[in-house]
């Protein structure tokens, strides 16, 4: 008999104590900053102004010392990967203010795990043959990339992936679909909006609730304090059947996203190297197996680096097109299940 998997919810706020909590130390560290780079001065106001930030007079010194020390961070991993020592790039991006710590409480933090309940189960056959490569972005069924902002919503990002896949898949029409509508309804499920959440109860909210509204009628505002404005008369999807990925084979991840389409997936998302990630294929020791933060898998490729094949996962984020590859990262495939991506992967049949 099939245990459920233990899973974990993806996604945390920055309404959190602890967020709170890091913010008032970075204040009390002020008087402490080290000496800030007078020749990055120029640098740092364009940064400021490419992504409109602006801070209070007594705050800007240590975003400043923040940022300045991330850019020489990305600058010596970029250095190191000139040498042949990693497999990707880093960037600066509009997350540079931010410490690893604060960027795993507003983006990425994980709240006490619970016992799924066994849903339908899709296991590796060994009559399903697979494609070399598949790339459902090319068949029209994955929407622009999104930006969560600062609220731990990315199990919802990751849920209406999965069911835009399947409505184009159905229908033949791209729509895009309400995270808010979800970050609003869902939490008598279990779901805890901008603190974070579960893709497999997004799904269950969807089908116990008849419909998901789109994202025209039901915007998205990147807050979880309002209540559930549902609108039957315009729903623009609908789930009738919830399946579970056999946990950590990627074999089974592989079909699936062959098979059906973008498919739910969670990944361990708290390393440095992750939140500036640039460019090329993505593995890190530091990546770990605990999943925390929820992503869709919209395909699966091979790409020659130094005379060899190496395959990859085509991973869709929600940090915006600022972020990575145009919004995407390309996750090492085949290597020990890395970050954990098919720890926690699902997918909602319509």
């Amino acid at each position: 008999m099939w245990e459920a998997p233990t899973q974990l919810p993806c996604g945390k706020g920055d309404g959190s104590p602890g967020a709170m909590a890091l913010l008032g130390l970075l204040l009390a560290l002020l008087g402490c900053t080290m000496g800030l780079d007078p020749a990055l001065e120029e640098v740092w106001e364009s940064w400021k102004s490419l992504h409109s930030k602006e801070y209070p007079e007594e705050v800007e010194a240590i975003r400043r010392e923040v940022w300045e020390k991330n850019l020489r961070r990305i600058h010596q991993h970029n250095q190191e990967e000139s040498q042949g020592q990693h497999s990707f790039r880093l960037a600066m991006n509009h997350h540079g203010d931010l410490t690893d710590e604060e960027f795993n409480q507003l983006l990425n933090g994980c709240i006490p795990a619970w016992q799924e309940k066994p849903k339908l189960l899709f296991q590796e056959s060994g009559a399903l043959k697979t494609p070399a490569e598949v790339d459902w972005r090319a068949k029209g069924s994955v929407t622009p990339v999104k930006d969560q902002g600062h609220c731990g919503s990315c199990w919802a990002f990751s849920a209406t992936g999965a069911l835009e896949g399947q409505v184009f898949k159905r229908t033949g029409k791209l729509v895009v679909l309400s995270e808010q509508n979800l970050i609003d309804c869902s939490r008598k499920l279990g779901n805890h909006g901008c603190q974070g959440g579960y893709m497999t109860l997004a799904f269950q909210y969807v089908r116990d609730n008849g419909g998901l509204n789109s994202e025209h009628s039901y915007p998205y505002v990147a807050t979880d304090t309002s209540g559930c404005r549902y609108n039957p008369q315009d729903k623009a999807a609908n789930c009738s059947d919830i399946w579970l990925v056999a946990r950590g084979s990627e074999a089974a991840l592989e079909q699936a996203v062959a098979a059906v389409g973008p498919v739910s997936v969670a990944v361990d998302a708290s390393s440095f190297h992750f939140h500036f990630y640039k460019s090329g294929i993505f593995s890190s020791v530091l990546c770990s197996q605990r999943v925390n933060h929820g992503m869709l898998a919209v395909g699966y490729g091979v790409s020659q680096e130094q005379g060899h094949n190496i395959s990859y996962w085509i991973l869709k984020n929600s940090w915006s097109e600022l972020w990575g590859e145009q919004g995407y990262i390309r996750l090492l495939k085949g290597s020990n299940n890395q970050c954990g991506v098919a720890n926690q992967a699902s997918f909602p049949l319509l």
